[in-house]
């Protein structure tokens, strides 16, 4: 066995597949310490520059001087905090859904909420580039599974036509995390009010970007149904840790009941929901946050301009750098950590063969100047790569 699991680590090195590690000494900033240096990160999920925020620490600190650090039990035993009840209720309030229900990780959601929904006999339609979790949520649930072409409306519609199943549920991201780009909503609400089907939308990277005040992808395209089932993390826009789930009380008080990843774990800590709720003020208090973010964003659409290597299209914090090839992604970006700038290279299989990439991902923590830094260090790789 150790053989085996050597050469096929030894294969994930010369493929340019193998990863590693970084080790973060400072806090998630625009400017920390990783791995013994000083670097400029481009990294980060923290997209509102909130992981650090004073107010946040602050709402933290003082719960757990009062509460303690742990919560001790499940949900559904003695881990429930009062803090836990208001976060679920001014997260629904802030995403316009009647109710949520919090979840450990973004992760243990998807699992919770799809398996919760879908047994045998029922079906799944997903986009071919959703993240891993949706991906390992609907292999779980044992439903039928139906794979769509990225955005790929006519044959979604044509997948839903000829399905027969009891119980149909559409799953996508509502903003892709390895391309920025949006699902496409509207259009897919309208397809499952056409068939009778649910829409689950994981908004892990939507939710704090999107929409008046970051209120996430509903707001962003005035959507309202009772068929939506919606899902945000609070470890990136927001700064924390955990996620949850909004949606109707119905739906929330079935998950209760029945999604697993909730029912038998541990609550997160309550000071951790302390601190979320200190987020959703910041951002609904601090508009310039969100407007620099996005001053940002058009920023670097519109001056990186390269020959070799081209942005993929995203109005999003994820602005992906289409490299291509493993190795040569993994040397450009060896290069820009060289010059003190940490941008992650992404290959197979957490995206397409062929499509290797840097992932540049933006924070309001980032600075004019910072982005100036980062365009002229890849125009200076760029004619010194081969």
């Amino acid at each position: 066995m150790f053989a085996e699991m050597q050469a096929e680590l030894d294969g994930r090195a010369r493929q340019g597949l193998l990863r590693r590690r970084r080790l973060l000494q400072g806090p998630q900033a625009a400017q920390t310490r990783v791995d013994g240096a000083e670097v400029l990160t481009f990294c980060s999920n923290d997209y509102l520059g909130l992981a650090n925020h004073p107010a946040l620490i602050d709402a933290a600190c003082r719960a757990m001087t009062e509460i303690g650090v742990g919560s001790g039990a499940s949900h559904l035993i003695t881990g429930h905090h009062q803090l836990h009840e208001s976060l679920e209720d001014a997260l629904a309030e802030f995403v316009g859904l009647p109710s949520a229900l919090l979840f450990s990780t973004g992760y243990m959601a998807n699992l919770g909420v799809v398996n919760a929904l879908l047994r045998r006999g029922d079906a799944i339609f997903a986009d071919k580039l959703n993240h891993a979790s949706l991906n390992d949520a609907a292999i779980m649930a044992r439903a039928e599974l139906h794979r769509f072409r990225h955005n790929d409306l006519g044959q979604l519609e044509n997948q839903l036509t000829t399905s027969g199943v009891r119980r149909k549920l559409v799953v996508v991201d509502a903003v892709f995390s390895m391309d920025g780009d949006h699902a496409p909503l509207p259009e897919l609400l309208a397809l499952c009010e056409r068939h009778d089907a649910w829409l689950y939308l994981d908004d892990a990277h939507g939710f704090g970007v999107l929409g008046k005040q970051g209120r996430g992808a509903l707001d962003h395209f005035a959507l309202s149904s009772p068929r939506i089932i919606y899902m945000a993390t609070l470890g990136k826009a927001a700064g924390v840790s955990g996620a949850f789930v909004a949606a109707e009380k119905l739906v929330i008080e079935y998950l209760i009941q029945h999604a697993r990843t909730y029912v038998y774990t541990t609550a997160t800590p309550p000071a951790l929901a302390a601190a979320a709720l200190a987020a959703i003020k910041v951002m609904q208090q601090d508009s310039e946050r969100h407007a620099r973010l996005h001053e940002l964003i058009a920023y670097l659409k519109q001056h990186l301009r390269l020959r070799k290597w081209s942005l993929m299209s995203s109005d999003t914090a994820i602005q992906p750098l289409l490299v291509g090839d493993n190795q040569a992604s993994v040397r450009l970006s060896e290069y820009l950590r060289d010059k003190g700038i940490l941008v992650p290279a992404i290959r197979p299989p957490t995206v397409p063969a062929g499509t290797a990439r840097l992932r540049i991902s933006l924070s309001a923590e980032h600075t004019m100047d910072d982005l100036k830094r980062l365009i002229a260090v890849l125009k200076q790789a760029e004619s010194e790569l081969t």
